[in-house]
C-alpha cells in the first residue's frame, strides 16, 4: 500500500496497534497524540487483565485471535507479554461465559467448592467460577515499550481540533496546520465522540470517572486475575498488579462517579466503596498503594464498535486493551479498503 497516507488520531494501545499495523502494510501513518506521551490516558497502568471469558462466542473468537496476535508480539520482543497465571469468574454469569466459550471452542472448567488449587483472597470464596485457563495478566509497561518503538517516527504530539471528510479522502486540522489524508482512523478514547461528530459519525459521548486501586500483599502471592459480578454487593475485577501489588476496581454507583460530579469527588467516592469492600471481602492489607484514573463510557461492557462516514473510521468500546492486536490489524485493513467492520463480521470470517 505504498504511497497511501492514514491519520489516526489517538495513541492509545489500539491506535498504536493500528499504526504499527499501517506501517508494516506499506502506508504511510501519522498517528495524533495530544499529550505528552503515548498509553498514557485510558492505556496507563502497568497491567491489564487478558481473558477468553467473554458473554458471546464471537468475542470469546475475537480474543482468540487477540491472544494469536499477542503472541507474534512476543515473538517480535521475544519475552512473555501474558503472565499464564488464569482468570476465574464468578457470580451471575458463569453459566452464560461458559456457554459462549463452549460454542467457540475455548478452554475453561468449572470449579464448585472445595476451590482446592484455584486460591483467591475472599474471606468467603464463591461456591462456583469458571476458571479460564487461557487468561492472565498482560505486561503493559513492556507492549507500550514495543509499540513506541515500532510508532516513533509516526506520533505527533499534537491535538486534533477539526476532522472534514473530502472527496477520496479527509483533512484533519491541528495547531501545524490542515493535513489532507486518503483515510482516518478515530481512536481517542474519550476524545473520540466529538470529533468523530465533525463527519456525522454518533458514538456514546457520555463519559464517567474510574479508579482503580492497589493494596500490598505477600510478594509470593500468586492468585489469578478474578472478575466477581455478585446478585448482591460490589462488582469487581481484581488481579495481581506487580509482585507484592494486588488491584481492584469496582462497581461504584453511578451518580457516585458520574461525569458531572467532577474527577476528585468521585475518586473519593470511589476509594470509599472499594475501601469496604477490601475490608470486609478480602484476605488483603487496606491500604491503598496506589491509584490508576481514567474515564470510561457507562454501559458498553466488552467488545467495540466500528462506525463509518465516508473516509472516515472511529471505534469505540471498553476493556479493547486484550483485543488490541486484532483491532489494530482491522482497523488498519479496513482504512486501506474502505469496508467497514464489525464484531459480527470478524467473528464470521
Amino acid at each position: 500500500m505504498t504511497g497511501v497516507k492514514v491519520a489516526v488520531i489517538g495513541a492509545g494501545v489500539v491506535g498504536l496497534s493500528v499504526t504499527s499495523s499501517l506501517l508494516e502494510s506499506g502506508a504511510t501513518a501519522v498517528c495524533y497524540e495530544r499529550s505528552s506521551a503515548a498509553m498514557n490516558e485510558r492505556s496507563a497502568g502497568s497491567s491489564r487483565i487478558f481473558r477468553l471469558a467473554h458473554l458471546s462466542p464471537e468475542l470469546v473468537g475475537l480474543a482468540q485471535s487477540a491472544r494469536a496476535g499477542f503472541g507474534r508480539w512476543e515473538e517480535a520482543v521475544g519475552t512473555a507479554l501474558i503472565d499464564l497465571s488464569g482468570c476465574v469468574i464468578s457470580g451471575n454469569d458463569v453459566a452464560e461465559r461458559a456457554s459462549a466459550m463452549e460454542a467457540a471452542g475455548a478452554p475453561y472448567e468449572i470449579v464448585t467448592a472445595p476451590l482446592g488449587q484455584v486460591a483467591l483472597p475472599a474471606v468467603a470464596p464463591p461456591a462456583e467460577l469458571l476458571f479460564d485457563l487461557s487468561g492472565g495478566v498482560v505486561d503493559v509497561d513492556a507492549i507500550r515499550a514495543y509499540l513506541t518503538a515500532l510508532t516513533r517516527d509516526a506520533v505527533v504530539h499534537e491535538s486534533v481540533y477539526a476532522l472534514e471528510n473530502d472527496p477520496g479522502g479527509a483533512t484533519v486540522w491541528s495547531p501545524s496546520g490542515k493535513a489532507r489524508f486518503d483515510a482516518v482512523v478515530v481512536a481517542a478514547g474519550a476524545g473520540t465522540s466529538p470529533l468523530a461528530a465533525h463527519v456525522g459519525i454518533y458514538t456514546p459521548p457520555s463519559l464517567a470517572h474510574h479508579v482503580r486501586f492497589s493494596f500490598p500483599i505477600e510478594r509470593s502471592a500468586m492468585w489469578p486475575c478474578w472478575i466477581d459480578k455478585p446478585a448482591v454487593g460490589m462488582s469487581t475485577y481484581q488481579h495481581r498488579s506487580g509482585p507484592g501489588r494486588w488491584s481492584v476496581g469496582g462497581s461504584v454507583d453511578p451518580a457516585l462517579i458520574a461525569w458531572e460530579v467532577g474527577r476528585e469527588a468521585a475518586a473519593v467516592a470511589s476509594e470509599e466503596a472499594v475501601l469496604r469492600y477490601v475490608r470486609e471481602q478480602l484476605r488483603v492489607e487496606p491500604r491503598i498503594i496506589d491509584r490508576l484514573y481514567c474515564t470510561t463510557t457507562p454501559d458498553l461492557g466488552d467488545g467495540f464498535e466500528v462506525r463509518r462516514s465516508g473516509s472516515v473510521l472511529a471505534v469505540y468500546g471498553e476493556n479493547l486493551f486484550k483485543l488490541a492486536p486484532v483491532i489494530g490489524e482491522v482497523l488498519a485493513a479496513a482504512a486501506l479498503d474502505g469496508l467497514t467492520p464489525s464484531v459480527q463480521k470478524l467473528a464470521a470470517s
